[in-house]
């Protein structure tokens, strides 16, 4: 065959499969507006995603399973998965194709393979939707917004209804909260429709009328007058942070349940995938997300402990410089803080390895931790220096985290990466909480000392564990197979 006739079947194969990678976002797209049911990639997200996005996760998903994970073989599971009469669902493709490819000899088609596999949704009870109150507008306001417009699909789980701010509402008001939320320097534009109705006092998200309500106490407000009922209360203000201050928010008319997104005082404090279960949504009404960086390394710290037993260890986290900085030195009333954040890295302190005994008892007493404040506007990197009870190696310990990324409780919040290399910004507007970086990893000669570095995006991927624990509260988790 000339180089030609090489060439020639290359471009035609090249054609062939952004073809079915046109048909797969089709099916895709088609299952979460009609039937809100959600395709992920090893829990990469998937909707609004271009061709050449879908065609690298499918190059990351043959790596990171090694094994050939091809668009033909996705496609195939999608169009057997849309015949099928699901309830609403998140389904991993990426795992679903990896187990037929492996078990394909045992049924018939894909057809057969994804109905076997998927027969416990039909046992899934209907979910009843939930008005969604955002209090605050800040950075984690305004991702939780992005998300919770952008994957709204039918409106069966959680509805996005009203913001509140402080201050006047006119219409520079207006135009200027829509503009933050379109533009974002971090994250880039929203992937969406902003507009404001300046009679209504609304953002129109995508077509849909949110509230936006001026109040100085969350006691005062009385949501029914929106046609807001039975809400959950997101508190991302950081104003609120014990029990008797955020309690306040369900005095106010129209309110059922208050998350804060920060650690909390005399209220469960949440990872979720790691203890949220421990906490029925049925017997308490407030509850904390707890901190990004604790998110980050709880999950890791869990598969660390239930593998091998962690006798005492430090965390430090490189941290992103965060708006509670000065921009230049100034008056601030924390040492070290009030130096310009974009131009020094700042020694400060970090309750993170404290807090981690919230979600996990067996590490009351265990961690030290410290931060340090580095001049990027976001990603961030948490190091652990751990002394364990058995030992290990390094392939023994990257296979456990391996493991723990691609079945278990903790799917959703670990990322297992292969990547020789990343850097901060890589991670950005990762999903997942925790990043573990498998070419960092550290094992002693001994077997028992090990250095593991968990990179996360302290906004996005706390936003989606933020959203996670959200659904949990509000009892509109769908059925999942991971």
């Amino acid at each position: 065959m000339s180089f030609v006739d090489v060439y020639e079947k290359e471009l035609s194969f090249q054609t062939d499969r952004r073809k079915a990678t046109v048909e797969f976002i089709k099916i895709a797209s088609d299952l979460w507006y009609d039937k809100s049911i959600e395709l992920v990639l090893f829990r990469n997200q998937l909707i609004d995603r271009s061709v050449s996005d879908i065609l690298n996760l499918h190059k990351y998903a043959k790596e990171f399973v090694q094994k050939p994970i091809s668009i033909f073989d996705t496609v195939e599971i999608a169009q057997a998965i849309k015949t099928l009469n699901l309830p609403p669902s998140k389904l991993d493709i990426g795992k679903l194709t990896y187990e037929y490819l492996l078990e394909d000899d045992k049924y018939e088609d894909a057809l057969a393979f994804v109905s076997d596999k998927l027969k416990e949704a039909k046992t899934f009870n209907n979910i009843t939707p939930k008005d969604v109150v955002l209090y605050g507008f800040g950075r984690i306001g305004r991702l939780l917004a992005r998300e919770l417009m952008n994957k709204a699909g039918k409106g069966s789980q959680m509805r996005l209804r009203a913001i509140v701010t402080r201050g006047k509402i006119d219409k520079t008001v207006l135009e200027k909260r829509a503009s933050l939320l379109q533009m974002d320097s971090v994250h880039g534009d929203f992937n969406g429709t902003v507009s404001i109705d300046e009679e209504n006092q609304a953002l129109i998200i995508n077509g849909t009328t949110v509230y936006i309500i001026s109040a100085n106490a969350p006691e005062d407000i009385d949501y029914t007058k929106y046609g807001i009922n039975d809400a959950l209360i997101i508190d991302n203000t950081g104003a609120f942070r014990d029990d008797v201050a955020l309690a306040r928010h369900l005095k106010g008319k129209g309110v059922s349940k208050v998350l804060l997104t920060a650690p909390g005082k005399g209220i469960p404090n949440i990872v979720h995938g790691a203890n949220h279960l421990d906490h029925d949504p049925d017997k308490a009404d407030i509850f904390s997300a707890a901190s990004c960086t604790t998110n980050a390394i709880t999950p890791i710290l869990k598969a660390i402990e239930e593998t091998y037993g962690v006798d005492h260890g430090h965390l430090e986290t490189i941290h992103a410089y965060t708006n509670d900085q000065n921009l230049v030195d100034n008056m601030h009333s924390k040492y070290r803080r009030g130096r310009a954040a974009a131009l020094n890295m700042v020694i400060t302190e970090t309750g993170a390895g404290k807090a981690v005994s919230k979600a996990l008892p067996s590490f009351e007493g265990k961690l030290t931790s410290s931060a340090i404040r580095v001049p990027v506007p976001n990603g961030s990197l948490a190091i652990l220096n751990l002394e364990l009870n058995k030992e290990t190696s390094i392939e023994d310990l990257n296979a456990t985290i391996k493991k723990y990324a691609m079945e278990g409780d903790l799917v959703e919040q670990i990322q297992y990466s292969i990547n020789n290399e990343l850097v901060s910004s890589d991670i950005v507007g990762t999903s997942a909480p925790s990043i573990f970086d498998s070419n960092a990893t550290i094992v002693a000669k001994n077997g028992k000392n090990v250095v593991l570095y968990v990179w996360y995006d302290n906004e996005y991927g706390y936003s989606h564990q933020v959203i996670r624990l959200a659904k949990y509260i509000a009892k509109v988790r769908r059925f999942t197979y991971y």
